[in-house]
């Protein structure tokens, strides 16, 4: 069994290193300043477009209490590469991805109290857009195979006044590996969303902007449609909903510094079901068909039935990945033909003190790649610290010997650092 280098841990203390690209990423802000304004004034005008069509005569199950459990807390079930085209933590059918955001609706409007005609107003004009929330996404992978990836990301969110939201999103993210030269990446991205009935639809464009590499468009729109009505307790549980959308992304394939270094794109598409089956029981499943620049194609499906028993949970995971030609020697990326991945999950999840919650997880099974069967396990923690009513911060550590590359007969062992600020106005 793996047992990870001390020098990997040490590496999470970068920041020094990554010092020198101070100046790539003021230059890069500069030249995309024009942009980001342009943008947002066209994204604004098209939102108010909307409004007329944004019933909201209840919230879909992407807006439900964040009282609720979230697939996004149950991230790295089980480790495989991140694939970042989307504005958030990027994994196309990775664990790490399964998150319907369930909120709990609003309380409905009164209605007028007589029919009086409106009289002038004293109170200040509302703003078109109001700073709802700064979210800061933070990742450091790293392996046995000295290859790095760092994701900074930082997203700024509006909420308009017919409820519909706009983003902006940009970072900083750097890849490492033995035998390319490192690349440094500055995504930026704008998006939207909003409600057309009951379905909730959002959609964002953007560039990713290279040190050394050709700019990349990057895009994905999302369609989320709830098939039966949510059914929430008093105490903002849920206790049943039925969840469909379908998923579009195009971009650059963020896995190493080889893949970025070969100019790999693609085109990823597929649906997403979430079922809360009963208040304590949830099944989601994934299903995405992937279409790259160099002529390969894959397939990958994912899993994971869940039970909940007070602050412990038991689940299942089974990923299983498949592509047409394995690539990984030319173009850089992990492409097995034959991929497949069972575990089981056992999981405890609760409140250390009135500021502190945490989560410890452990995955066991198997992973079986070309035929040939391994065991695979997978450790982790993660800890959220409430600063303030408005202001709360997550830190996690995992390690995993679920493999994201070919090693032939060597161990794979890989760690990741992640983190999230959250700031709420």
């Amino acid at each position: 069994m793996y047992r990870p280098r001390a020098d990997n841990f040490r590496r999470y203390f970068f920041v020094s290193r990554y010092s020198l690209y101070t100046e790539l990423i003021l230059g890069c802000l500069q030249i995309q300043s024009g942009v980001i304004c342009s943008v947002s004034i066209w994204t604004l005008s098209e939102a108010k477009l909307q409004a007329a069509q944004a019933h909201q005569t209840w919230k879909s199950p992407s807006e439900l209490t964040e009282g609720v459990t979230k697939f996004r807390r149950q991230e790295e079930t089980l480790k495989i590469p991140p694939y970042r085209l989307k504005p958030t933590p990027i994994l196309m059918a990775a664990p790490e991805n399964f998150n319907p955001d369930l909120q709990l609706p609003p309380a409905l409007r009164e209605p007028p109290q007589n029919s009086s005609p409106p009289t002038t107003s004293t109170e200040p004009r509302k703003l078109d857009a109001v700073l709802e929330s700064i979210y800061t996404d933070y990742r450091y992978d790293t392996d046995n195979f000295d290859q790095t990836n760092l994701f900074f990301e930082p997203r700024i969110q509006f909420q308009l006044n017919n409820g519909n939201k706009i983003f902006i999103k940009t970072g900083f993210n750097f890849f490492e590996q033995r035998g390319v030269e490192s690349v440094t990446n500055f995504p930026l991205q704008v998006g939207w969303q909003g409600k057309i009935g009951e379905t909730t639809l959002q959609t964002a464009a953007g560039v990713d902007v290279f040190n050394r590499l050709p700019t990349v468009i990057n895009l994905n729109a999302k369609v989320e449609v709830p098939i039966s009505r949510p059914r929430v307790s008093s105490s903002g549980q849920l206790l049943s909903a039925v969840v469909l959308s379908g998923n579009l992304e195009q971009g650059p394939y963020k896995s190493n510094a080889r893949t970025l270094d070969n100019q790999i794109t693609a085109w990823r598409f597929g649906p997403d079901l979430y079922w809360q089956i009963d208040r304590n029981t949830s099944l989601f499943s994934s299903l995405r068909l992937g279409s790259y620049n160099d002529g390969n194609a894959e397939v990958q499906s994912f899993s994971k039935l869940e039970r909940k028993f007070g602050q412990f949970s038991l689940a299942a995971n089974l990923f299983n990945w498949s592509f047409d030609r394995n690539l990984e020697r030319t173009s850089g990326y992990f492409s097995p033909p034959d991929f497949l991945v069972y575990n089981a999950e056992v999981a405890w999840e609760g409140d250390i003190s009135n500021f502190l919650r945490c989560r410890l997880a452990a995955n066991l099974g198997q992973q079986r790649l070309q035929g040939e069967f391994d065991n695979a396990h997978t450790y982790q923690t993660r800890c959220t610290v409430k600063l303030s009513p408005n202001i709360e911060t997550d830190l996690g550590y995992s390690f995993s010997n679920v493999r994201n590359q070919e090693t032939g007969g060597s161990a794979y062992g890989g760690n990741s650092l992640t983190g999230q600020l959250r700031v709420k106005f």
